[in-house]
């Protein structure tokens, strides 16, 4: 067996490991990568990239049926579940080079196509190398989780790993879970001809403002996707037409296809952490603030962290790892606001501190703006008004969160979060100067909301008053 020293050693070849290897080998270091999977890791072939493809296609065939309202003569969409499949596969084959071994390789990186494990707390060991390295960063990543419910292991459930390659279209489609991943994908195949029910035993969306999560999900109704909220499933069985989920309440549903979207767990197996002395339970490896573990030469970063599980979250652990790490200088992962987006329509997006959690910190110092999408002229303009901002605000006009449902949603929180990661408040919003007619004045119309009383308020006209006599 071949033995490798190392200045640092990566496990996995997703997101965020990627991005470490990336960061360290153009910076002369000496990196050996592992990836015993398909290099981009869950984002490029099972998620992210994929799932977006997907609510593409759904959103091309919707346009169809609702272009009436522009002059155009509404159309049934022919559906094509081959065709829909091929364009995802050659979304990720256009995207797939970014992540490619030929690319790592051309960096400097050391590509090994095999599982790793921790041999002791600075080796690694896979079917033909051993690796000794100064530094281990730990991005195995997380898969779908099957839920405890009795029969659910022999009905064939689809995940975000099978879906998107299913054989047959989904013509009934049962999904298990309201939370991102399931909204995305219960629309967008509700769009291509599914007939789609949620079955969501808590609050859909749950992790986002309910005022604003509720628009989205008002829209989710009106294109006819079913929402079972409250009651738990508790058992799953086959069926001659394909599935059946019986709730609690002794309701049961039937459907072709069940697509579990009820959370996720890290991929700790068979890493034998043990040998490390990497500390970590069920959410996850266990680490500070800098992503360091119980073994001072361990970093784990994206999903198997335990933290937000999400790609821009990954690139976000990777940049913290590179600052503090290599550059020694500073860098943690809590020093940003992470932000969330469901790309259903309209989308959903939120940064920071919701409402409900601003008054819980800062009672009657917390105050909110709102703006409707309707009183934009761009989203009248392309038939979207659907909408609203929230911007929350702490003493002295801090930014403390922002949350937004409406078009555009995941490109709109980016300019509150630029505002907050630079420690701007309020009337910085308000300063900039936003091309008519875009979606971007909401962001400003939403802050200038919470100086309207002061500006025009009663002492504002007097002093104006005032002024006017002055010669």
């Amino acid at each position: 067996m071949k033995t490798i020293k190392a200045d640092l050693a990566v496990i996995g070849a997703g997101s965020g490991g990627l991005s470490v290897a990336s960061g360290a080998a153009q910076l002369g270091l000496k990196v050996v990568l592992f990836e015993k999977g398909e290099m981009g890791g869950d984002c490029l072939n099972t998620g992210c990239v994929p799932s977006k493809a997907l609510i593409a296609a759904g959103k091309r065939a919707q346009a169809m049926r609702t272009a009436a309202v522009f002059g155009i003569a509404n159309a049934a969409p022919q559906v094509d579940w081959a065709g829909v499949k091929a364009h995802i596969g050659q979304v990720i084959e256009t995207i797939a080079p970014i992540d490619s071994q030929e690319r790592f390789e051309g960096l400097g990186c050391t590509v090994i196509r095999e599982h790793a494990r921790f041999v002791g707390p600075r080796e690694l060991q896979s079917d033909s190398v051993t690796v000794q390295a100064r530094r281990i960063v730990v991005a195995a990543g997380g898969r779908a989780s099957l839920p405890a419910i009795d029969g659910i292991e022999t009905v064939g459930a689809l995940t975000n790993e099978t879906i998107f390659t299913a054989p047959t279209f989904p013509s009934r489609l049962i999904v298990l879970g309201a939370g991102p991943i399931g909204v995305e994908l219960g629309q967008a195949f509700a769009r291509l001809g599914s007939t789609v029910t949620i079955i969501e035993p808590f609050a859909p969306l749950s992790r986002f403002d309910p005022e604003l999560g509720a628009v989205a999900l008002e829209a989710l109704a009106g294109e006819g996707v079913m929402m079972k909220r409250g009651s738990k499933p508790i058992a799953a069985r086959k069926t001659a037409a394909g599935v059946a989920i019986d709730l609690e309440s002794g309701e049961t549903i039937e459907g072709s296809h069940l697509l579990v979207a009820a959370g996720r767990k890290p991929n700790v197996e068979g890493l034998n952490l043990e040998a490390a002395g990497v500390a970590y339970s069920s959410k996850g490896i266990e680490t500070d603030d800098t992503l360091r573990t119980s073994n001072p030469r361990v970093w784990a970063v994206g999903d198997i962290a335990g933290r937000d599980q999400l790609t821009h979250a990954a690139g976000w652990h990777a940049s913290v790892f590179v600052r503090h790490v290599l550059f020694r200088a500073g860098g943690r992962v809590s020093s940003a606001a992470m932000p969330a987006a469901v790309y259903c329509d309209p989308e959903l997006a939120q940064i920071g501190l919701s409402e409900a959690q601003a008054v819980e910190r800062f009672g009657a110092k917390a105050s909110v703006s709102r703006w409707r999408f309707e009183e934009n002229d761009r989203a009248q303009a392309e038939r979207a008004p659907h909408g609203l901002a929230k911007l929350v605000l702490g003493p002295g006009g801090a930014i403390l969160g922002f949350g937004v449902v409406g078009e555009g949603a995941g490109d709109l929180i980016q300019i509150a979060g630029l505002a907050m990661a630079n420690g701007l408040k309020a009337r910085a919003l308000t300063a900039q100067i936003a091309p008519y007619p875009t979606r971007g004045e909401i962001v400003k119309r939403t802050a200038s909301a919470h100086f309207t009383p002061l500006v025009f308020g009663p002492r504002a006209r007097w002093l104006v008053g005032l002024l006017q006599r002055l010669p």
